[in-house]
């Protein structure tokens, strides 16, 4: 499960009162779900769940922001444990509601839910099944993400580590299946969540630039494009004397400018074959023509011939 540090914080709730009673009660419930989930029982685990969210509605006030947070909670769980069950669209429901839960809190607190909020992008690059839906949350959610890289030292750092990550398998998955477009995208993403959490160029964005280019090689559309961005990453890994990555954007760099030699030799050789065929062609039609022209000139003459004999 993807929660194993919750965001609960009780210090607010008196330890007497039934409220406190509540959490300590759904946090022991949520222990078992946990256990559920390893050993694979999805079933039981989403029963669990469902009697921790009741037993939360029975709080004094649910809209107090540590029952908030506990509802976080809960709601990645149930997206998780529906997803297992093969309930994808109920998971996405769920993971729906728990971007709106969770954006109110980084508003209250973006110290505290920032890193929950990327766990939550995360989730859902394994979650949502649609790949267009993926980048349509991913830019939706921007706005709220953007606010947290300056809070990287208080735990969001591991939160984005996490998510580039995740966007970066998604991205060679789609390159594996040829969905060529679809894995530059998620590449792209990946490239420019990591490079704002780090504040610069790192060997990271390097090699996932790199391997980007690599997929563009793949198009021959997109070819120049790759050979660009070659290009402008190549001082970058200079600089960070990445002697590896450098020889093979090098290598990328000759491999793209071989290909349009070979493109163009290979055109301008077609291009001499179909000029020859079009003169061949042309050569024929005349013959052709002439041979028609010598037919008929014949046969006119034969029936000139023809008419004299009868007169």
């Amino acid at each position: 499960m993807t929660l194993n540090e919750l965001p609960i914080d009780p210090k607010g709730i008196d330890k007497k009162s039934e409220d406190a009673v509540i959490i300590r009660e759904v946090l022991e419930m949520r222990k078992e779900t946990e256990a559920l989930f390893a050993e694979e029982k999805y079933t039981e685990a989403l029963r669990r769940t469902v009697d921790a969210l009741r037993r939360i509605r029975e709080a004094s006030d649910f809209t107090h922001k540590e029952f908030r947070a506990l509802l976080v909670v809960l709601l990645f769980d149930l997206s998780e444990i529906h997803f297992m069950l093969k309930d994808y669209k109920q998971s996405e429901k769920e993971l729906d509601v728990l971007f709106k839960v969770l954006g109110n809190l980084i508003k209250e607190d973006s110290e505290r839910f920032g890193k929950y909020h990327l766990l939550a992008m995360d989730l859902s690059t394994r979650i949502l099944r649609s790949r267009r839906k993926t980048l349509e949350l991913l830019a939706k959610q921007q706005i709220n993400t953007g606010m947290l890289y300056d809070k990287v030292n208080s735990g969001v750092a591991a939160a984005t580590d996490k998510l580039v990550e995740s966007l970066r398998k998604a991205a060679e998955m789609m390159a594996s299946t040829g969905d060529y477009h679809t894995a530059v995208k998620f590449y792209a993403e990946a490239i420019k969540i990591a490079k704002k959490r780090a504040g610069k160029v790192t060997r990271r964005e390097v090699k996932m630039t790199v391997e980007m280019a690599a997929v563009m090689m793949r198009s021959k559309s997109e070819s120049a494009r790759a050979r660009r961005l070659l290009n402008a990453i190549l001082p970058h890994a200079i600089a960070l004397e990445a002697l590896e990555l450098e020889q093979e954007i090098l290598a990328m760099i000759d491999s793209i400018d071989s290909n349009v030699a070979h493109d163009s030799a290979w055109k301008n050789f077609l291009d001499k074959v179909q000029r020859s065929a079009r003169s061949a062609m042309r050569k024929i039609k005349k013959d052709e023509s002439a041979e028609e022209k010598e037919i008929e000139a014949d046969a006119e003459k034969g029936a000139d011939e023809m008419e004299k004999a009868e007169i």
